[in-house]
């Protein structure tokens, strides 16, 4: 739903309006594009899932195989001395390939396989939350224009009722007072500007910050917000996360990880070996060869293997706990979100609807009646402050909308309000 207000026929005043067209407006969708494509943290995190992935292969090849060339000598160090005539001498070489025990590799493999499954949800998780900061910060931004355009209105109102104050007190129909209540408020009224100023600053800070920008790089206005009620349920987000959440995802693949290097561990009673073949030269005596096994003995397996698979298992039970503490967090924080979002929703229609017409309403029947002489100036004031602290409220409402939207995506994945 797109909220518009009608304007005041007497006071000819435009809640929400269109300025006037701009060539050239800033939208979300742009923002979020260039961010993926050059923000900082988005990048290191991508570079950090294209190294795990390489980790798979290396962790599930053998060993590199070792050559070793030598000779044996009688009589002196020389080499060749005493080759064919002294059955010990020789000059040969051996080649070792290291193997471990069928299985392990491919549990290495798998190992280093899901921790780069857990590394790519992490990266997405990194680009979803510059993603809901780049929101967050556009929001805020799109905000301080229509609060900015309340406060020059009602700075405009209230000089009208100055200049009305002014020329009851040249009559001796209004008070000294009056007028420095008016001059307070168009004070107080000023501050908020600079103050909603600073904000609209802060923020372009941010999103050129965000978007590996220059600092003070110009930002056009964004386009003018938008609000469309939520038509997803609270159950059907939540059974969407639990399917596509990067965060669980992640822990889910790191119990996986954990599950598959608790066997890995198991496997360490089972002994590695190596195979060795040499040719050695013999002179004029017949060529000698060898072939050797070597085998690794776990003989200290209740030590070393042991404690090894109670630290997998450990780490498996500490995992699973993690996702179980994961799943109740996103759970929790979806249900904050949405109510959030469904809550500010009703009270901008509530203001919309009902609330600030009827302010209108009010200040423009007390206005007509001071103008008159049968109501006192305090009505009148008391009448704009509300209306523009309501303008000020739905338009805050409208930024907590927004945002909580925006958490929503960044935890779900789904598209809800661009």
């Amino acid at each position: 739903m797109r909220f518009h207000l009608g304007s005041s026929a007497v006071l000819a005043l435009t809640f929400v309006r269109v300025v006037g067209a701009q060539e050239q407006t800033l939208a979300l969708r742009d923002l979020i594009t260039e961010a993926q494509r050059s923000n900082p943290e988005i990048l290191a995190a991508q570079k950090r899932y294209e190294a795990a992935r390489q980790r798979p292969r290396q962790e599930s090849s053998l060993p590199d195989p070792t050559i070793s060339l030598g000779y044996s000598s009688n009589g002196n160090p020389l080499p060749g001395t005493g080759i064919g005539t002294q059955p010990t001498s020789n000059i040969g070489l051996s080649f070792t390939q290291e193997f471990l025990y069928p299985g392990k590799l491919r549990l290495r493999g798998e190992v280093s396989s899901k921790a780069a499954d857990a590394e790519f949800e992490q990266y997405r998780m990194v680009e979803r939350n510059v993603i809901l900061r780049l929101s967050q910060a556009f929001y805020r931004l799109q905000h301080t224009y229509p609060e900015m355009e309340v406060l020059e209105r009602n700075h405009a109102l209230l000089q009208t009722f100055l200049r009305i104050i002014e020329a009851r007190y040249a009559v001796g129909k209004a008070s000294q007072q009056d007028a420095f209540k008016t001059q307070t408020e168009l004070t107080i009224l000023e501050t908020k500007k600079i103050q909603t100023e600073r904000e609209r600053r802060i923020q372009q800070a941010e999103i050129n910050s965000l978007l590996n920008r220059p600092a003070g790089a110009f930002l056009a206005q964004p386009a003018e917000p938008h609000v469309h009620e939520l038509t997803v349920s609270l159950e059907e987000i939540q059974l969407h996360a639990r399917d596509t959440s990067p965060e669980l995802l992640r822990d889910q693949k790191v119990v996986e990880r954990s599950d598959l290097a608790l066997n890995l561990a198991r496997k360490e009673i089972y002994p590695d070996y190596a195979i060795t073949g040499g040719y050695f030269y013999m002179g004029s005596m017949p060529a000698m060869y060898q072939v050797r096994a070597d085998i690794h003995i776990p003989l200290y397996f209740s030590r070393k293997q042991n404690a090894g698979v109670t630290e997998q298992a450990q780490k498996m039970a500490g995992a699973r706990h993690e996702y179980d503490a994961a799943s109740q967090s996103l759970s929790f924080r979806i249900e904050d979100a949405y109510l959030t979002a469904e809550t500010s929703y009703k009270l901008m229609k509530l203001y919309l609807d009902t609330v600030i017409p009827q302010a209108h309403l009010t200040l423009q029947s007390s206005l007509n009646a001071y103008e008159t002489g049968t109501a006192d100036f305090l009505s009148v004031f008391t009448n704009h402050i509300g209306i523009v602290e309501y303008e000020m409220n739905y338009h805050e409402e409208m930024l907590n909308y927004h945002l909580a939207v925006s958490r929503l995506e960044e935890l779900t994945g789904l598209d809800l309000a661009r």
